[in-house]
Formats: structure tokens, C-alpha cells, sequence
């Protein structure tokens, strides 16, 4: 264990004895007895702990809830007249997805505190509230937590519609006792994690102008044409922006022969091949071209060096969207180049013409070393009259590099096939700093943060600032009560929308 101080709180001897099983020995484990009568006392020795935490059975209140799965309070809330302020939980996906690892059926939600055990129309009554559980301590034990990290967990056991005093009730609580070991050392990471006193946010971060307009784009047609609005690969890489887009009606598809006949059809940010614009203009498909105005300038001195008879040396992985669209502008002249053995490796026609384009996303200490080898190779060596990396990859990493030099760990919000995110992590750890690369707040690993301080937070290009929101909101349930923002530029470019869905 760390220095974190912290105390679990188990109503009942049977939920404590359950709950040891899964604990280390030396974790704080304190029965209060069964009631917000007793809970009240115990709660009041420990005013001065750092953190809290309660975890035990309840009954559930909502139907799609069965025996053993295990709810998350987000928020603890007094029922009926007691009232009172809820307590919230904010470290609640990050504990759920420590329970949801270990193979458990977890729920995150309100949790209410009664009097008394609930049935019938009371827990009719409770379920209406949208609280998902009902037990009769956890307010109590968590009322004095303000400002202090706090967690509750409880394993259902009686679930409607079925009535609570009835013998079968009885096997119900055997169930979800078995389910307590369980939960325990879900509980232990989260307490280790609450070392944690400061976030700092790299900015820029997030959104780039050629992202937003990419996803303006999708949705000024999907409002002037309505549904559905058809789109070649990924608009952008981001899992939350896809998912967004495709509740509104756009349909995502990897080849235009997946597109029907005279379907309104947009192109991705990350640009297209000139065949592919050929093909879509041979089904006679109309199309509206979201590509980001910086790749778009790659495209065009591809063409250029290309037609001076140059070999293109593509400096970016293979596979990704922008270069397949930027080597099919000239097949056959652009080589592409992965790495610095590839730069040592690459054979050209005549190396006194040979000029470099870089993908746009690149980190660019990861493109200065394939570039010494490429300017010692071929002395000749002519590129773009300005960099190709793009300003946002850039600014973000320039900021993430600071950020990272002061912070115990980062975290980067961002999906696993977005390059510029994945860059921004590659770029931390190359300085030494743990990264990691996630979705949202409920795949943040709760491990990686046991005895951190201060935890660094960026969001790749692609990535929406809400992300970001949610993650550190989340992380004030660890303790981080103080949140810096680090600015190293402030961006304010903006691009224009494709003319098919500009406004006169």
C-alpha cells in the first residue's frame, strides 16, 4: 500500500467477512453495523481520513438490474424527507472499469440511502428518482466527505419485480455476498490512486481547425439533405466523433461499391486518392470533399515534384488513409518511408532528383532523424517550402512535451487509430514520461495512477474537448483538487467549408 489514507466501510459482519477475502491484510476494513443510526456514529471517528469508501449489498430498483451485478454510485442521495445534498463520487468509470476487467456485470448511477429496507411501491417511488440501488448506510457513512474522495459500491441482491420478503430473497443475498471478494481490490486501486493533488492540461489540445471543419462538414449536410449522408472511411479517427455522427445518420463505409447509386457521399479528412475521385465520378456519385486543407497542400506537392520528374520520398506510415490518398496521386514515383533503416535502405532512379513530403500527423523528432539520413543520402534532396507536419500535431506536442516534463504520468485522450494521438503519447514516453492512449475517462486504468501527484491531460486533434472534461472531472474523485492549464500557443486558424455546403 501507499501513503494514501483511506477506510472501507462495511455495514454488515457478513459483507465485512466477504470483503476481507478479497483484501490484503493490511487494508483499513471497518464494520459500522447495519442502519444510518450506526452509521452516523462511525462516520464521525473518521472526519479527518483522507478518503472513504463503502461497499456491501443492496436491493435494486430498476428491472434491467439482475442478483450479483454491481452498481457504482456516481452520487449518494438521502431518500424522502431526510434530504440533504447528494455526495458525489466522480472517480465512478474509473473504479467501474477496474470491476468491469475482473469480468463483472457493473452499472454506474445514483445510489439512495433509506431508513429502511424498501419494497413494493417505495421502490417504485426510489426507481422514479433514477437511482439504481437502495441501501441504508452509504449517505450516512459519506455525509461529512466533502472535498474528499469517496467511492461507494454495491453488489445487488433482491431486484424487482420480485417482492423482498419472500424465502428466495434469502439465496439473492448468498449470491451477491460471493460477489463482495470480488469488488475488494477494484476498492485497493482506487485507494492507491488517491495520492493524487494536481492535473495539468496541455493546450492547445483537442479539436484542430481541419477536424472541425471535417465534422462541420458531415453535419451541415446531414441538416440541408437529411439522412443518410454516406462518408469513405472515418471523417475523422475518433471513435465518440463517429458514434456522434452515426446517430444523426451518416453511414460510415470503407469502399464507395458499399455506397448506393446517386448517394450523397463525402470524402474523409485524411484525403483521397485521384482513382478514387475517378470512381466516384464514374458512378455519377455527388460528393462534397471534407480533406483538411493542409493535406490537401501534401496532394498538390506530390503532383508537383512528380511532375518534374522527381522521385517522391513519402515520409509516414503505411496503411494510413492520408498516405494511400497522397502516394495515388503519382503511383509509381512516390516511395514511402517508414523509419530511419528505411531511409538508409530506399533505392532511387537518379538521386539528384529526389525531393520528401512528410504525413501530416508526424512527430517531428520522429521525422528529423529519418531526414538526416535522407539529406546525407541524397545531398539533391529538395522538400516543401514549408513543413509539411501540420501546425496542430505540432502545437499539441510542444505543449505535451512541457507538460510532461513536470507531471508523474499522461494521459491522452484519443483513439487508438488516430496518428497524432498516438504520436503524443510516443512523444512522452520518448521523455521519460508514462503515457497512455485512451478512448474516454472509463479507460483510464486505475494502476497507472497509484501514487502519482501530479497527472498531465491532452486530447489529440481529433479528439472532442467534452473528453477531456469528463476525464479530469474524474480525476478530482482521486483528490487532484487543483487543475493548471499550460498554454504554449494559442491557435486561431480557421477553414472555410466546401463550397457544396457554404452558406451564400
Amino acid at each position: 500500500m501507499n501513503d494514501a489514507d483511506w477506510v472501507l466501510f462495511a455495514p454488515m459482519r457478513v459483507e465485512a467477512r466477504a470483503l476481507r477475502r478479497g483484501l490484503p491484510p493490511d487494508a483499513p476494513l471497518r464494520r459500522t453495523g447495519r442502519g444510518p443510526a450506526r452509521a452516523t456514529r462511525v462516520a464521525a471517528g473518521y472526519r479527518d481520513t483522507a478518503a472513504l469508501a463503502v461497499a456491501g449489498i443492496a436491493g435494486g430498483l430498476v428491472p434491467t438490474l439482475r442478483t450479483g451485478d454491481v452498481v457504482v454510485a456516481t452520487e449518494v442521495r438521502r431518500a424522502g424527507v431526510q434530504g440533504g445534498a447528494p455526495v458525489f463520487c466522480p472517480a465512478a468509470p474509473m473504479i467501474a472499469e477496474a470491476l468491469r476487467r475482473r469480468g463483472l456485470t457493473v452499472h454506474t448511477g445514483p445510489v439512495v440511502t433509506s431508513r429502511r429496507l424498501v419494497d413494493g411501491r417505495m421502490r417504485d417511488r426510489l426507481a422514479a428518482t433514477g437511482a439504481l440501488a437502495v441501501d441504508t448506510e452509504s449517505a450516512a457513512l459519506l455525509a461529512g466527505a466533502a472535498g474528499r474522495p469517496t467511492a461507494c459500491v454495491r453488489v445487488v441482491a433482491d431486484v424487482p419485480p420480485h417482492p423482498l420478503y419472500r424465502p428466495a430473497t434469502l439465496g439473492r443475498v448468498a449470491a451477491a455476498l460471493r460477489v463482495l471478494p470480488e469488488i475488494a481490490p477494484a476498492l485497493v486501486e482506487w485507494a492507491e490512486a488517491t495520492t493524487a493533488r494536481q492535473v495539468v492540461l496541455a493546450s492547445p489540445r483537442s479539436f484542430c481547425a481541419g477536424v472541425e471543419r471535417a465534422i462541420s462538414t458531415v453535419e451541415q449536410a446531414l441538416d440541408r439533405h437529411g439522412p443518410p449522408v454516406y462518408v469513405r472511411k472515418q471523417i475523422v479517427h475518433n471513435a465518440h466523433v463517429i458514434a456522434d455522427l452515426q446517430r444523426r445518420g451518416a453511414v460510415f463505409v470503407d469502399e464507395l461499391t458499399e455506397i448506393p447509386e446517386g448517394a450523397l457521399t463525402v470524402f474523409s479528412a485524411h484525403g483521397v486518392a485521384p482513382a478514387v475521385r475517378g470512381a466516384a465520378a464514374e458512378r455519377g456519385l455527388p460528393v462534397i470533399d471534407a480533406t483538411c486543407p493542409l493535406v490537401s497542400k501534401v496532394h498538390s506537392e506530390a503532383r508537383r515534384f512528380a511532375g518534374r520528374g522527381n522521385t517522391v520520398l513519402l515520409i509516414g506510415h503505411a496503411g494510413h488513409e492520408e498516405t494511400e490518398g497522397t502516394l495515388g496521386e503519382a503511383p509509381g514515383r512516390i516511395a514511402l518511408v517508414e523509419t530511419v533503416r528505411d531511409a538508409e535502405r530506399i533505392e532511387v532512379a537518379d538521386p539528384d532528383r529526389v525531393s520528401y513530403l512528410v504525413q501530416t500527423t508526424l512527430a517531428v523528432d520522429e521525422v528529423a532523424g529519418v531526414l538526416d539520413v535522407l539529406r546525407r543520402r541524397f545531398p539533391a534532396l529538395t522538400g516543401p517550402s514549408s513543413d509539411d507536419i501540420c501546425y496542430a500535431t505540432t502545437n499539441r506536442q510542444a505543449a505535451l512535451r512541457e507538460v510532461a516534463a513536470v507531471a508523474d504520468v499522461v494521459l491522452v485522450l484519443g483513439s487508438e487509430n488516430s496518428s497524432n494521438s498516438r504520436r503524443l503519447v510516443e512523444v512522452t514516453e520518448r521523455g521519460g514520461t508514462p503515457a497512455y492512449l485512451v478512448d474516454d475517462v472509463d479507460a483510464v486504468d486505475l494502476r497507472w495512477l497509484a501514487g502519482v501527484r501530479t497527472i498531465g491531460v491532452t486530447a489529440g486533434a481529433s479528439a472532442p474537448p467534452r473528453l477531456v472534461d469528463q476525464t479530469v472531472a474524474a480525476l478530482t474523485g482521486l483528490g487532484a483538487d487543483s487543475v493548471r492549464e499550460h498554454t504554449t500557443r494559442t491557435e486561431d486558424v480557421h477553414f472555410t467549408l466546401p463550397k457544396e455546403i457554404r452558406t451564400p
